[in-house]
C-alpha cells in the first residue's frame, strides 16, 4: 500500500501525498569514480547539551563522524569545516578546530579515506582587520592548524580580505605568500556572493571577467602549489569559461549546485571534478551515478543524477546561504540523526512551504532511504508547525 500523508500547500489548503520513490541501492564496497567527488560535509548539533544554540552550539561528535564514515561508505572524499559545516554560521574557529582534528583522526581508521580541510580567516572579525598582513597571519593560522594534523588545506574565501582588498593586487599579495609556504598543494575557493554577501567583488571586481583574470594570474604565479580551484557562481557558463582556461594540471571543482551533473559529464572536451554540499543530501543516488559514469554508462548517470537537480536547485534557492537548513532537513528524514536542530537555529532559516517542497523533490528523485521513517518524521514536523 503506498506511503500518504496530508502536506499544506503553498495556498494554505491541505492536499493528500502519496510517496512514489524507490530507495537507492548501497554498493558491496566503497566505488572507485573517474572524477575526484568531494563531498562538503555537515554536523549535527547536540540538543541535549545546547543550552545558549546562538553563542555556543553544542556538536554531537558520535552522530557527526558516523556520517563522515557514512559518505567513504560511498566513494566520496569529504571537504571538511566548509560553508556546509556551517563556518561563520553556527560553527565558530574553535568548533572547526575540534572537527578538523576529530575527522584527520577518524580518517585514519578506514582505509583509503581522504579529506581536505576548510582554512579560512573567520576568526578574524572583517571589522577587526586592519591590514592584509592581518588577513595573511589569520590563513597562516588556520592552514598551520590543518597541516600540523596532517591534513590538506581547502583555502577558503576571506570575508576579512574581501572588506580590505581594493585591488586584484592585493589577492595576488595575500594568495602568493600563502601558497608560497603551504606544505602541500593547496584548492583554492572561489565562493560567490549569493552564498555568502560579504564576499561581493571577490579577487578584486563584482565583474566576471576581471575577477576571472586575477585568479588565473594568481595560479598561474603559484602553480605548483595549486591542486585546483572550487567554483561556486551557480552560473555553468562561468564555470566552462574558467575550467577552459586553467593550466592542464590545474582541477576544475565544481561547486555549482545548479548545473553539477552537466559540468561533471563534461562537454567532449573538458569536464569538472566535484567538491559540493548537495552530495551530502544526495550521497547515495550520487555515489551510483558517478560509478556509473566511471563504467562507461553515461545513460545510468543521466537517469540517476538528474532527477536531483531540481531538489538541489530548490535546496539551494535564494537566500542561497540557508541551503544547510535542507541538508540537515534530508538527514534527519534518512535517519542519519534523531533530530531536526542545527547550530544556531538554522532550521529555522526556511519556512514549511520549502520544506514540503523539498520533501517531495526528494521522494520524487529517490532520495528518502527509508520512506516509512521519512513519512513518519515529515508528520511530526508538521504537527509541531501547526499545519498537520
Amino acid at each position: 500500500m503506498p506511503i500518504s500523508l496530508s502536506l499544506p500547500r503553498a495556498d494554505g489548503g491541505i492536499e493528500a501525498y502519496s510517496l512514489v520513490g524507490t530507495p537507492t541501492a548501497r554498493p558491496a564496497s566503497a566505488p572507485v569514480f573517474n572524477r575526484i567527488a568531494y563531498a562538503a560535509a555537515h554536523v549535527v548539533s547536540d540538543p541535549r547539551r545546547d543550552t545558549r544554540p546562538w553563542e555556543a552550539p553544542a556538536v554531537d561528535w558520535d552522530a557527526t563522524l558516523a556520517f563522515r564514515h557514512h559518505l567513504w561508505s560511498l566513494g566520496f572524499r569529504i571537504a571538511e569545516a566548509m560553508d556546509t559545516a556551517q563556518r561563520g554560521m553556527g560553527l565558530d574557529w574553535a568548533g572547526a578546530q575540534e572537527l578538523i582534528r576529530r575527522s584527520l583522526a577518524e580518517a585514519k581508521t578506514v582505509p583509503g579515506a581522504d579529506l581536505a580541510c576548510g582554512a579560512g580567516t573567520d576568526h578574524l572579525n572583517p571589522t577587526d582587520a586592519r591590514s592584509l598582513d592581518d588577513v595573511i597571519r589569520a590563513y597562516e593560522e588556520q592552514i598551520g592548524f590543518v597541516e600540523k594534523h596532517g591534513g590538506r588545506a581547502i583555502m577558503m574565501a576571506s570575508r576579512a580580505l574581501a572588506r580590505l582588498a581594493t585591488s586584484p593586487d592585493d589577492y595576488r599579495k595575500v594568495y602568493g605568500r600563502i601558497l608560497g609556504q603551504a606544505k602541500d598543494k593547496v584548492v583554492l575557493h572561489w565562493l560567490g556572493d549569493m552564498f555568502d554577501p560579504q564576499l561581493r567583488g571577490y579577487w578584486g571586481s563584482e565583474s566576471f571577467e576581471p575577477a576571472l583574470d586575477a585568479v588565473l594570474s594568481i595560479i598561474e604565479e603559484n602553480r605548483s602549489k595549486v591542486e585546483g580551484i572550487k567554483i561556486s557562481l551557480l552560473d555553468n557558463a562561468c564555470e566552462v569559461a574558467l575550467r577552459d582556461r586553467l593550466p592542464e594540471d590545474v582541477l576544475c571543482f565544481t561547486g555549482d549546485d545548479f548545473n553539477y551533473a552537466e559540468l561533471i559529464e563534461g562537454d567532449g572536451r573538458k569536464y569538472s571534478h566535484a567538491l559540493l554540499g548537495i552530495f551530502d543530501a544526495v550521497a547515495p543516488q550520487a555515489s551510483r551515478a558517478l560509478a556509473s559514469l566511471a563504467a562507461g554508462d553515461v545513460d545510468t548517470f543521466r537517469a540517476v543524477i538528474e532527477p536531483t537537480v531540481p531538489l538541489s536547485r530548490k535546496i539551494f534557492e535564494a537566500p542561497t546561504q540557508y541551503y544547510k537548513a535542507g541538508v540537515v532537513f534530508l538527514a534527519w528524514l534518512n535517519g542519519h540523526q534523531d533530530h531536526f536542530t542545527m547550530p544556531a537555529g538554522m532550521q529555522s532559516a526556511r519556512g514549511v512551504t520549502h520544506y514540503v517542497d523539498v520533501f517531495r523533490l526528494a521522494d520524487q528523485a529517490d532520495v528518502l532511504d527509508k520512506p516509512e521513517l521519512a513519512a513518519a518524521r515529515m508528520k511530526s514536523l508538521m504537527t509541531v508547525l501547526g499545519v498537520a
